[in-house]
C-alpha cells in the first residue's frame, strides 16, 4: 500500500507561481513513476506531468516551459513548480503513482492517488 499526501495549493493571480508537494509513504523503495494530474469542474482528470525514478520527465503540451516536476527518491517526494500560471490552470491537482517503466497518461493506468489540492488562478 502507498499513501500520498499533497500540499501547496492555493489562490494566485495570473502570471504568479505555486509549488505543489506530495509525500509518499508505505513503501521503502521508490522505483515507481510519480506524477501529477488535474481536474477542473465538469472536465475529465487530465495528466499534467510525470517523473521516473531516473528523473526522466514527461509533460503535457499545455504546461511545457511553465511547469517543472522534480522528485527526491530518498524522501519519496515529488514536487510540481508552476510558473506563469494561467486561469485555465485552475483545477484540483492530484499526485499519483504508477508502477512499471512505461509512460501512461490515462488515470486508470495509475495505481495510487492523493486526496487532491485546489489551485485557483485569478485573472
Amino acid at each position: 500500500q502507498l499513501q500520498l499526501v499533497e500540499s501547496g495549493g492555493g489562490l494566485v493571480q495570473a502570471g504568479g507561481s505555486l509549488r505543489l508537494s506530495c509525500a509518499a509513504s508505505g513503501r521503502t523503495d521508490s522505483s515507481y513513476i510519480m506524477g501529477w494530474f488535474r481536474q477542473s469542474p465538469g472536465a475529465e482528470r487530465e495528466f499534467v506531468a510525470g517523473i521516473k525514478a531516473n528523473e526522466d520527465t514527461y509533460y503535457t503540451d499545455s504546461v511545457k516551459g511553465r511547469f517543472t516536476i522534480s522528485r527526491d527518491n530518498a524522501r519519496n517526494t515529488v514536487a510540481l513548480q508552476m510558473n506563469n500560471l494561467k486561469p485555465e490552470d485552475t483545477a484540483i491537482y492530484y499526485c499519483a503513482v504508477r508502477f512499471g517503466s512505461r509512460w501512461a497518461i490515462t488515470p486508470p493506468m495509475w495505481s495510487y492517488w492523493g486526496q487532491g489540492t485546489q489551485v485557483t488562478v485569478s485573472s
